[in-house]
């Protein structure tokens, strides 16, 4: 709560100001994404200004109209109360890792022992966005290389498929890691092993994200079309699973780059809307898993490309706000060191170098980082500083060193 207004009364009414929308505008957008039938305009008005007061919350009923005339996902402005809480291995299971890892190591699984590898993967995938990259990756690898051991072990049906499908996972973490790290000929190979797995245990959502990985892998490329292509095939092959999203915006981010903004705007509204139907995810911090958050970063990056800066700056602000924690630690480096390029790219528009150049400092000094995903998204804050200020020591010192950024050795 801010100045005694709620959080998502303050969401209302900057996302409503970004947009450019006056009460009565938005009250009408309201009424475009409602099948039944509305109170008069001036009864919808007043309840609009009620809501911007933080007076009284929307109902489920004028939640998602509200979420959907300015542009976003329900649950970005009323997120429910519960939030995801890391289990202890020992206390779910009764066993520790090394208790884990010696069954697996004698191909002798019980229904604890599979539950323990089910928690350490996710636990795995939900440290992705913060963990140091070199360190993650060694653990992932140890992991997948007992997995694949145990496939030629004493298994049941069952628990081969299982221990598979989780191989699945593990291994879409290593190659989204090794892309990080630089290392894009291991990782595309990683990729396709994830696809084959996927495509042998039968899971949407694996053979979603090996498609969604090779639409990313072409996004950095500037490969466009491959974008496109590659996410057709993902969102036809991963219904229902979340990871369509993503693919749609991958697909929006694409077209923006192209300069075709109403495909832009048209997959990230069908991203939009079929979010919103999905229920809220257990686990956020899953990297593969697209909660509704992250809605509000994928429309970040489009609408900062095509020059939309009131409403990217807002979406930045929002991304900054979610990924940190009430004790100011940052949950989502990456997230946010793409925020923060986007305030440097908003900046430098509006002509405020000093600005532009403090948001660009403290993005490239996050400790986390995709080294292709930050060359391609301070490609703007580049280009304009270029453009905006082609003699300014500070600017050219700025862009110098975006261009100097050498990719980690692997370790």
């Amino acid at each position: 709560m801010s100045d005694g207004v709620p959080e998502w009364a303050r969401r209302i009414k900057a996302l409503r100001d970004a947009r450019g929308l006056s009460q009565t505008a938005a009250v009408a957008r309201m009424r475009e994404h409602s099948d039944d039938e509305l109170p008069e305009s001036d009864h919808l008005v007043r309840r609009w200004k009620a809501w911007e007061r933080g007076d009284n919350k929307p109902s489920p009923v004028y939640a998602p109209l509200i979420a959907a005339a300015l542009g976003t996902v329900t649950a970005t402005i009323f997120p429910p109360e519960q939030r995801h809480d890391s289990a202890d291995i020992l206390a779910v299971t009764g066993m520790t890792t090394f208790d884990i890892v010696s069954r697996i190591e004698v191909s002798d699984l019980n229904d604890a022992a599979l539950t323990g590898l089910r928690m350490t993967v996710d636990r795995l995938c939900s440290e992705y966005a913060s963990q140091d990259p070199l360190n993650l990756i060694v653990e992932g690898r140890q992991w997948l290389r007992r997995m694949v051991e145990v496939q030629n072990g004493r298994l049941t049906f069952a628990q081969r498929r299982e221990t598979l499908e989780l191989m699945g996972w593990l291994a879409l973490l290593v190659g989204c890691l090794e892309y990080d790290l630089g290392d894009r000929r291991a990782a595309e190979g990683t990729r396709q092993s994830a696809l084959r797995i996927g495509l042998e245990v039968g899971s949407p959502g694996i053979v979603g994200w090996a498609h969604e990985m090779r639409a990313w892998f072409a996004l950095t490329s500037n490969d466009y079309r491959g974008v496109i292509a590659a996410a057709e095939t993902g969102i036809e092959a991963a219904q229902p699973h979340s990871v369509a999203v993503q693919l749609l915006a991958q697909q929006a981010k694409a077209y923006a780059r192209m300069g075709r903004k109403d495909d832009m705007n048209a997959a990230l509204e069908r991203g939009r809307l079929l979010l919103d139907r999905l229920p809220y995810p257990e686990n956020v911090e899953n990297h593969f898993v697209v909660d509704p958050a992250k809605y509000d970063f994928y429309a970040m990056d489009c609408y900062r490309h095509v020059g939309e800066d009131k409403l990217a700056r807002a979406l930045a602000d929002e991304v900054i706000r979610f990924g940190t924690d009430i004790h100011g630690e940052e949950r989502s480096p990456m997230r946010i060191t793409e925020a923060r390029i986007t305030l440097g790219v908003a900046a430098a528009r509006e002509g405020d170098l000093e600005e532009a150049l403090s948001h660009g400092q403290r993005a490239i000094a996050s400790g986390r980082r995709s080294i292709p995903s930050l060359a391609m998204v301070s490609r703007d804050l580049t280009d304009v500083l270029t453009d905006r200020f082609p003699r300014e020591a500070d600017a050219i010192a700025y862009v110098d060193e975006i261009r100097n950024i050498q990719r980690p050795p692997l370790a």
